[in-house]
């Protein structure tokens, strides 16, 4: 038999080899079902005590003469001896006759091999719609197919699939549904000894069956798997996913020097591919209707070929009055053909390998249409193999090739767009190929079309399929190269492909010495997700691919599963989903309200839109070499759950998920998606829906901030999340997006995004004080040579900037790409290098630039080094202009946009400033303009004041510097223009004075907050009051963790502008009543760490409450007339304007400017073997 070792694992990961996976009925691994403890050991019984026999008889004696004696001796040694010779031989004769026997049917016992074992009994039910149970001392070898109303194995019951060395056991089981519980055990296949015929299991029955009992906590149409229970499934190993090797364009690859012929000639047309060189090896054609001749020599030719020759058939015209059944019985045999019989002038096409039986042959038989096989001929069996780049409709059908003992490849048909087999631009966009086919299938019997209540208002097609159910306390569970179609319910929450419902440890915590994996599935045309995780932990998801799903695909349920290893798998096309708001679409988001509160109508970009290929609930879990394209809204997102939810709510009442460092995160990808490759934030609401929160449980909530810490908790040291390679293209709108503490990407390549790359922290103080974000050792790509195709979901096509040529682009033909977006803070680049940016007259392309329409702070900690720019970026940063997308560019965020150049990498000026160019607040004379960015270079040192105003709503605040009074900066604030309170975040430059005005009444209460203020920073401050206003001034120290006030102490009044510069170490200040302006300083008296926003001792504050007299109440106060000319202050700088950089930086940029995914499979090249037209072609390499 044919013997592997079974799925490998990323060394990492590997659990350690299996002893006995067979386990009592009691076992209990995992922590979610109450423990059961396992019956005691029986002791055989005791011998039967044996009756008392009473002494034999004497016997006779009779004396006989000495010769007589000896002669009856040896006449009875002579009859011992020849029975003795007679056993032996025919002992001898049988073992012989066993084993030439057992040779001749090449059926050799193999003890890896579970449908050898000697127990099991022939099994053939036939079609018969009863009940069948299977129990203890019943061991079944299922030898042929059948139809059964159910199945239930139990207590010790064992059903094995029959199997054969030429994989000829064509086996299909239909049945409404299979439970494996309490001992029993489904076998199909081993690790060690791979099932090579083809099995299928068929679930049949409909949603709307009320005469159909339920089966409890299973449902209906299902393969379930109940404590004690015992499934084993093992297809033939073959390729799951790769990517492909060459670009393939619209047009279909260059042909060589063989092309296929339009009309194939009379008879079997053959061509012999070389696996190894792809060369033509044999070009014939049998006339195997009018010679038996052709017909023999046929089927010598194919016996003649070695073994892994790849071979193609094709009929021409007619091919059957002499095709003998020699011929026909070496074909099956040889290439694993199943078509028994072919009519006259039928078409007919084969694509196999010599040697390779069935599971590597596809062919294809039509009935007759005219006198050559016209059209494609392609796979009978749908989906056999497909290859996509998402956001395409079907690139073309692959044949199963991917078994190819030398790694090749065969495709069929020609490609809808031009498919990228290659690194562009340093990024490595190779599109994925997946083999959809497997020579295990469970599917789902579907109807033609929707009924009943499946969402037909949203779904056109049957959404009630199959679904694989794994229950806690399980024996054994372990699912390799199995194909899984039709599956899932969108129906029933819980209904999925495969789904581990609530069994804890499922790894060697939970007690399983052999790690429980998915291994190698293919789970395609999904109506409800491909692997629901559902409080279970320690599971490995290995070269699984998911294509075509309705909602989140690989899926994390309650926000409590950790230590789950995704590795090396492939998610294509996801699809909204009704299940969870989380899955659904803008109409599903407002159309389906049964669980909102009565009236209200979800917001779907606040609540919903969040559908994903990897939907990860906790950060504790594993992502290793994954892929995930084509999804809706993200292909990988990263939610908290504040508590768990769903069937474990009330479990862990706190998760701590936020505070829980981030697992592995190494080597992923992630492109073609609309709203985002990569996303972590975020939240799922986990209460119930009521008046005062109108919204559905699980929906989104904007509330979550990642801070990881050691043991999840916050008062132990900051733990880094490490992103690293992760690879992020043709995303429509973010490459990534990641709001949290401590976070650092690394090695990672981003191409062809709407925005490269945006962190984001908050938009006033980080939640985790001290942490920053940052990017090294990477690759930013605006627009790459990978051009697209016009059509399609690509919307928009327009030119080009840096070759103007047409392409696709992101959002519209107008939107401003950004490869890197600088938001919140503190965050940092370095050590990468940017390519292609370069603006068009329709649209701006940058290098650098801002979250657009902000109104959040952006602190003059956010830094930049060590950048190279190729001559390709002609925009390297840019600060925005009025118009489509920047709008007004007014609002408080984008006015205050500023970033310091640590080396002049970007601007060319060593710690340097760069800001907007009309933002006086922090200008001086000697500042650089660069128009094209309409931004400034500056130099000097900047921090930022927050402006809390309570009591007072619709106020806009106008900060002036002294030395640009006729230049003021207008705010809004970061909330709501009518609610109460108000906050302003100005960027200001160190050692100069400000005045503060307003559009109406002054606020009574105003808090000054120093934020990225160094010990001794200061800022003179003047802000507008009545004249009569009484003021009680005092300073203290925010300690944000415990909430709590230290250090509070009083201001004091000095009679003049000159007595308060004398005392500015002192809390004084000075109330000018001529012009209407409170004078006071803002100097930082403790020290402040690294990126902390405030000092050591806390978040250092000055508070005002002002007593207005009651005539004054509703005065305007804006006190600049009276205050200009008589604080005006001649302009100056502090800190001198560097020279500018006159050598280029050779150490700046990336290492290595080419962003590749690590290798997983085997490399090497791959043949595509054409079907086109009547026939077949060999494609180019």
């Amino acid at each position: 038999m044919q013997v592997n070792d079974g799925p490998s694992s990323h060394p990492i990961f590997v659990a350690p080899v299996n002893g006995n996976a067979q386990r009592s009925s009691g076992y209990v691994p995992g922590r979610i079902v109450p423990v059961r403890s396992p019956p005691p050991a029986k002791a055989p019984p005791p011998p039967p005590l044996k009756p008392p026999v009473p002494p034999p008889a004497r016997p006779s004696v009779f004396n006989l003469s000495e010769d007589e004696s000896r002669r009856e001796r040896a006449q009875n040694q002579q009859r011992k001896n020849t029975y003795i010779c007679v056993g032996v031989f025919f002992c001898v004769f049988l073992l012989i006759l066993i084993l030439v026997l057992s040779l001749a049917s090449k059926d050799v016992l193999d003890e890896n091999c579970p449908d050898h074992n000697p127990v099991l009994l022939s099994w053939n039910p036939g079609h018969d719609l009863k009940k069948v149970v299977v129990r203890s001392g019943e061991h079944y070898r299922l030898d042929s197919s059948a139809t059964l109303y159910s199945i239930t194995i139990q207590a010790g019951g064992l059903v094995v699939f029959a199997d054969d060395k030429k994989g000829s056991k064509n086996i299909t089981l239909r049945t409404r549904h299979i439970l494996i519980e309490d001992g029993g055990a489904l076998h199909i296949g081993a690790p060690k000894c791979r099932y090579r015929s083809l099995a299928t299991i068929t679930l049949v029955g409909r949603s709307d069956e009320t005469a159909v009992t339920e089966v409890p906590g299973m449902g209906h149409k299902f393969l379930g798997v109940n404590a004690g229970g015992t499934l084993e499934l093992h297809g033939s190993e073959r390729l799951s996913w790769t990517f492909l090797t060459r670009t393939v364009p619209a047009s279909g690859l260059a042909t060589g020097d063989h092309g296929f012929q339009k009309n194939f000639s009379r008879g079997i047309n053959l061509r012999v591919v070389d696996q190894d060189t792809a060369e033509v090896v044999s070009n014939e054609r049998f006339d195997t209707h009018d010679s038996s001749n052709d017909s023999k020599r046929l089927s010598q030719l194919l016996k003649s070929l070695p073994a892994g020759r790849i071979v193609a058939l094709a009929t021409g015209d007619s091919a059957v009055k002499s095709l003998l059944e020699e011929t026909k019985r070496t074909i099956k045999d040889l290439l694993g053909s199943t078509l028994s019989h072919l009519c006259f002038r039928q078409a007919w096409a084969l694509v196999s390998v010599i040697g390779g039986g069935n599971a590597s042959c596809s062919e294809d038989v039509r009935e007759h249409e005219n006198h050559d096989t016209g059209g494609k001929a392609l796979a009978r069996r749908e989906f056999r193999f497909k290859c996509h780049l998402v956001h395409c409709v079907l690139l073309a059908k692959l044949l199963p090739a991917l078994f190819c003992p030398e790694g090749y490849c065969v495709y069929s048909g020609c490609p809808q767009f031009t498919h990228v087999g290659e690194i562009l631009d340093g990024v490595d966009m190779r599109a994925e190929v997946a083999l959809l086919s497997r020579n295990i299938l469970i599917h789902g019997e579907m109807e033609n079309s929707c009924y009943g209540k499946n969402w037909c208002q949203y779904f056109s097609y049957d959404t009630f399929g199959g679904h694989i159910k794994i229950l806690g306390n399980f024996s054994s569970v372990h699912l390799s190269q199995v194909e899984l179609k039709h599956m899932g319910q969108q129906r029933e929450k819980g209904r999925y492909p495969v789904n581990f419902h609530r069994c804890g440890d499922v790894d060697q915590r939970g007690g399983y010495s052999d790690h429980t994996y998915l291994d190698s599935l293919s789970i395609h045309h999904s109506f409800s997700r491909c692997v629901g995780i559902h409080a279970t932990n320690g599971l490995l998801v290995r070269d699984t691919v998911g294509y075509d799903t309705l909602g989140h695909c690989f899926f994390l349920e309650d926000g409590i599963e950790q230590r789950n290893i995704f590795f090396h798998n492939l998610g294509l096309l996801t699809r909204p989903g009704t299940i969870l708001p989380t899955d659904r679409n803008d109409s599903m988001c407002t159309e389906i309200t049964d669980r909102v509160h009565k009236g209200y109508v979800p917001s779907p970009a606040n609540e919903c839109k969040a559908v994903s290929t990897f939907w990860i609930a906790h950060p504790n879990n594993h992502l290793i070499s994954n892929s995930a394209a084509g999804s809706q809204d993200a292909g990988i997102w990263y939610v908290f759950h504040n508590s768990s939810t769903g069937d474990s709510h009330g479990l862990i009442p706190e998760t701590k998920a936020e505070l829980t460092p981030l697992g592995i995160f190494f080597n992923n990808r992630v492109h073609s998606n609309f709203k985002a490759g990569l996303f972590i934030d975020r939240k799922v609401k986990s209460t119930n829906a009521t008046a005062a929160d109108p919204r559905e449980y699980l929906c989104l909530d904007n509330s979550a901030r990642f801070k990881p810490h050691e043991n999840s908790d916050p008062n132990r040291p900051r733990v880094t999340a490490v992103i690293d390679t992760l690879i992020s293209f043709k995303n429509n709108d973010l490459g990534a997006w990641i709001r949290g503490g401590d976070i650092i990407i690394r090695n990672s390549g981003f191409a062809d995004n709407g925005v490269g790359l945006s962190f984001a922290s908050d938009g006033s103080y980080p939640k985790d004080e001290g942490s920053s974000q940052e990017v090294s050792q990477s690759l930013f790509v605006g627009e790459s040579r990978n051009r697209g195709t016009n059509g399609g979901q690509n919307k928009y096509w327009g030119i080009g900037g840096v070759d103007g040529k047409m392409r696709t682009l992101p959002r519209n033909k107008t939107f401003p790409i950004r490869g890197f977006q600088i938001n919140d803070g503190p965050v940092r680049i370095l050590d990468s290098t940017f390519r292609a940016f370069s603006p068009t007259t329709e649209r701006f392309i940058m290098a650098v630039g801002f979250s657009l329409k902000n109104i959040w702070q952006l602190t003059p900690r956010n830094n930049l080094s060590s950048l190279a720019f190729q001559p390709s970026v002609t925009l390297r940063a840019f600060f925005g202009r009025p118009g489509e997308w920047f709008e007004q560019n007014d609002l408080d965020g984008d006015k205050n946009s500023i970033f310091h150049d640590l080396d002049g990498s970007i601007s060319n000026y060593t710690d340097t400033y760069v800001a907007r160019a009309d933002n006086f607040l922090i200008r001086h004379p000697q500042c650089v303009d660069v128009p094209d960015w309409n931004g400034v270079v500056c130099s000097g040192k900047y921090f930022q004041v927050y402006i809390q105003t309570q009591a007072a709503s619709n106020l806009s605040l106008s900060i002036s510097r002294d030395e640009y009074p006729d230049k003021p900066m207008v705010l809004r604030g970061i909330r709501s223009q009518t609610a109460p309170s108000q906050q302003y975040q100005p960027v200001l430059m160190m050692g100069k004075s400000y005045t503060v005005h307003w559009n109406g009444p002054t606020p009574r209460e105003t808090v000054l907050s120093l934020i990225n203020f160094d010990r001794g920073d200061w800022a003179l401050l003047g802000f507008c009051y009545p004249s009569e206003t009484v003021f009680q001034i005092t300073s203290d120290i925010y300690n944000k963790q415990s909430n709590g006030f230290d250090g509070i102490e009083d201001y004091g009044p000095v009679s003049s502008i000159s007595d308060l510069e004398k005392r500015q170490q002192e809390r004084k200040y000075f109330f000018d009543k001529s012009v209407g302006l409170l004078w006071l300083y803002t100097r930082a008296r403790h020290r402040r760490d690294g990126y902390s926003y405030c000092s050591t001792a806390g978040c250092e504050r000055v508070k005002i409450i002002a007593t207005i007299h009651a005539n004054q109440k509703t005065q305007t106060c804006n006190c600049t007339a009276n205050a200009y000319p008589k604080y005006r202050k001649p302009a100056s700088n502090i800190v001198p304007m560097p020279k500018p950089n006159t050598e280029p930086c050779r150490a700046c940029g990336a290492s290595q400017v080419r962003t590749v995914q690590a290798p997983h499979e085997r490399t090497g090249s791959f043949v595509y073997f054409c079907l086109s037209g009547t026939g077949f072609e060999l494609c180019a390499r």
